[in-house]
């Protein structure tokens, strides 16, 4: 049934399939999550706990939904963007109330350096998921590749106060006449 299924989607695409279910609510696990991670003596603990974060987030809402979520990591992966690319445009498509679609397309796009391109999915993702730390981290990455270093700055700042064992804290400027 599983190949059948792939079969149609390759087929037809998106518009084969009913209507992608709401995308799991993670919001109440993920805020607890990094409320742990703000307790975490250090930085191995706190990536333990990242990584449970990431795995919510990138629970698709269906079988479908997963697949093409997965093909595009993979593709990601093997930098065949335009790969990537066109299976994260099918998941958005399909389920534009999935964050994750939209993070991992802003990623792909950052990857290319077509900023413009990759921060309203940035936005979208945020939008659909406040706390989600990648999509702010990548902005905030974004927003410098553009050249709008105060507000990436004040990104970050907001990425590093959800987690402050991320990696890109050490980009954080020090506000003048402040400590960090």
């Amino acid at each position: 049934m599983k190949h059948a299924l792939i079969a149609v989607f390759c087929l037809f695409g998106t518009s084969a399939l009913a209507d992608c279910p709401a995308a799991p609510d993670h919001s109440d696990a993920i805020d607890a999550l990094l409320a742990k991670i703000r307790e975490a003596p250090n930085e191995m603990a706190a990536q333990g706990l990242s990584n449970e974060i990431w795995a919510l987030l990138t629970e698709a809402p269906d079988e479908a939904a997963q697949e093409l979520l997965d093909k595009g990591m993979r593709a990601r992966g093997s930098y065949d963007l335009l790969g990537a690319r066109n299976a994260f445009d099918r998941l958005v498509d399909y389920c534009p109330d999935y964050a994750e679609g939209y993070n991992q397309r802003a990623f792909v796009n950052f990857i290319a350096e077509d900023y413009a391109a990759a921060l309203p999915d940035l936005d979208a993702a945020l939008d659909l998921t406040p706390n989600h730390v990648p999509a702010l981290t990548g902005k905030a990455l974004t927003l410098m590749g553009l050249g709008r270093d105060d507000e990436a700055q004040k990104v970050l700042r907001a990425a590093v106060a959800l987690n402050p064992w991320l990696g890109e804290r050490h980009l954080l400027e020090e506000p003048p006449g402040q400590e960090l």
